[in-house]
C-alpha cells in the first residue's frame, strides 16, 4: 500500500514528436539545475521542450532551446526563458552519452519533463538517431494499418 505522501508521477511537458522523427535507442532520467521561479512556471504546465535537445560543454550536458515562460509573479527576480539548463546526471552516464553522440552520430532528445514522487523536476533524456523521409512513411503506414486492422475486428464483432 502507497504513503499518503507519496505523489504520483505529473508530466509537465512532452515531446510528441519524437518518436515519429527520431529512432530512439537508449532513455536515461536526469535532474535539471532550475530556479526558484523556473519550477513554479513548470508546475503551471505552460512549459514546452519540442524543439529542444541536449548537448554537452565543458564535460557537461546541457539543455538547450527549451522554453518555460517567465513566471507571471516573479517580478525582477525572473528568468530567462530559453537559457541553456543544466542536466544533473552521473560521470559515467555523461562519457555514455557523450561517446555515443560522438562515435554513432546520435542526437540527444529530451522526451519527457515530469516532476517524480519526490517533487523533484526530471527529464526523459533519449539517446536518438534521426529517421529519413522513407523510414517516416513507414511508420506512418504501420499505425494506419494497425488503426484500420481494430476498425475491422470491432465491426466484425
Amino acid at each position: 500500500m502507497a504513503d499518503k505522501n507519496e505523489r504520483p508521477i505529473k508530466v509537465m511537458a512532452e515531446n510528441r514528436k519524437a518518436r515519429f522523427n527520431y529512432a530512439i535507442e537508449d532513455t536515461i532520467e536526469a535532474g535539471i539545475a532550475l530556479t526558484g521561479t523556473e519550477v513554479k512556471s513548470i508546475r503551471n504546465g505552460k512549459s514546452t521542450i519540442a524543439e529542444s535537445y541536449a548537448d554537452s560543454k565543458d564535460g557537461e550536458i546541457w539543455l538547450i532551446n527549451a522554453t518555460i515562460p517567465e513566471y507571471l509573479q516573479g517580478n525582477r527576480f525572473n528568468h530567462e526563458p530559453k537559457r541553456p539548463r543544466k542536466l544533473l546526471l552521473h560521470r559515467k552516464q555523461i562519457n555514455k552519452l557523450m561517446g555515443a553522440v560522438d562515435r554513432e552520430g546520435m542526437t540527444l532528445i529530451p522526451l519527457k519533463l515530469y516532476f517524480n514522487e519526490r517533487g523533484r523536476a526530471k527529464l526523459q533524456l533519449a539517446v536518438a538517431k534521426g529517421k529519413k523521409l522513407h523510414d517516416k512513411r513507414e511508420t506512418e503506414k504501420k499505425r494506419d494499418w494497425s488503426r484500420e486492422k481494430g476498425r475491422l475486428m470491432r465491426a466484425r464483432g
